[in-house]
């Protein structure tokens, strides 16, 4: 079925990708305070459509929460590695809650092993199954105050992201609260990040994280002034995503890709820390519910832009790539 295009989207349809050398920065005070919506929703779209990955500037979350969560992360991550391995990710089986260590998961497996480790939390209140499970924490005496710290932080995050989201609903000519009815029991993520540096010659076969695209919806990543973030731009170039003070770097997944029928880009990223220093990062997945599905918009398909991709639901198409990463999932599988 295809139906007419709206006029912000009519250009789109018709548009090639333009190419960039520096990840766009998009304003959310006019979106947040109301002054003008639609300026903010018109820079998001032009970043989602050209790049897949925006900064996000005067977002309202405050400094102090950003800043508590990388000194309880780095306080983790410098803990004995017996201690970070009784909470290894593989004792909450589906859930996929804890810490993972590095070359413990690998997103592109075919050509690189992850110099990363990391550390997973979800929702605290949730029911089981792939996703969803308790979370696993240190003892607090072994890091003071890192469960509120951390998971105050998801908490904030989730309430950026709906913000997020309806800022990218009315890029898209949808009513503001349009991803609402999907986000009843999200499936959400919270990430701790340690990238060692790398020395010598480098190549993909070892890096921090390997190029890939995000599985889901939407990510909203914290990183600190170290720097290592990549993103391929239209002429096959990775462009550096330079850390900016105060700002999260945005950006869609697969999910997204889909329910634009590729007008929006999940675009490849990757991670590769030639410092000289630790690199510590905090990024937060915001999908939808297990069961919400994602399929074209009518409005996104044209004879121009034929539908090109079928309906599928969030849980199972995020869960099949997930069991490419972990190999205790294969192991059960």
């Amino acid at each position: 079925m295809t139906t007419q295009a709206s006029p912000l989207l009519d250009d789109a349809l018709h548009a090639t990708r333009q190419s960039f050398d520096k990840i766009p920065v998009v304003d959310l005070a006019p979106l947040l305070d109301g002054s003008d919506p639609q300026k903010t929703a018109k820079d998001i779209h032009w970043a989602l459509s050209n790049a897949g990955f925006m900064y996000v500037k005067n977002h309202g979350v405050a400094a102090s929460v950003v800043d508590n969560a990388f000194d309880r992360t780095r306080a983790f991550f410098d803990l004995p590695q017996a201690e970070k391995d009784k909470l290894h990710i593989s004792k909450s089986g589906e859930a996929l809650r804890g810490y993972i260590e590095p070359f413990g998961e690998n997103t592109d497996p075919g050509k690189t092993k992850d110099l990363k480790e990391c550390f997973d939390i979800g929702p605290e209140a949730s029911p089981n199954g792939p996703f969803f499970g308790p979370n696993q924490w240190p003892e607090d005496a072994l890091v003071p105050g890192f469960r509120d710290a951390v998971y105050g932080y998801h908490e904030e995050m989730k309430r950026l992201s709906m913000t997020l989201l309806s800022g990218i609903a009315r890029s898209l000519d949808l009513a503001p609260d349009f991803f609402e009815a999907k986000l009843q029991n999200p499936i959400s993520i919270q990430r701790l990040l340690h990238y060692p540096p790398q020395t010598g010659q480098v190549d993909e076969s070892i890096i921090g994280i390997g190029a890939h695209t995000d599985y889901g919806n939407l990510t909203i990543l914290a990183q600190d002034d170290v720097g290592g973030l990549q993103v391929m731009n239209r002429d096959g170039v990775w462009v550096e995503g330079t850390p900016i003070p105060d700002t999260f770097v945005i950006n869609i997944g697969d999910l997204v890709q889909r329910l634009t029928n590729d007008i929006y880009l999940a675009n490849l990223h990757r991670v590769v820390n030639t410092s000289g220093r630790e690199r510590y990062s905090i990024p937060f997945f915001i999908d939808a519910d297990f069961d919400a599905s994602f399929g074209p918009l009518p409005s996104c398909v044209s004879a121009e832009n034929p539908s090109r991709y079928d309906t599928v639901t969030c849980g199972s198409h995020k869960f099949s790539r997930f069991k490419k990463s972990f190999p205790h999932l294969q192991a059960a599988a």
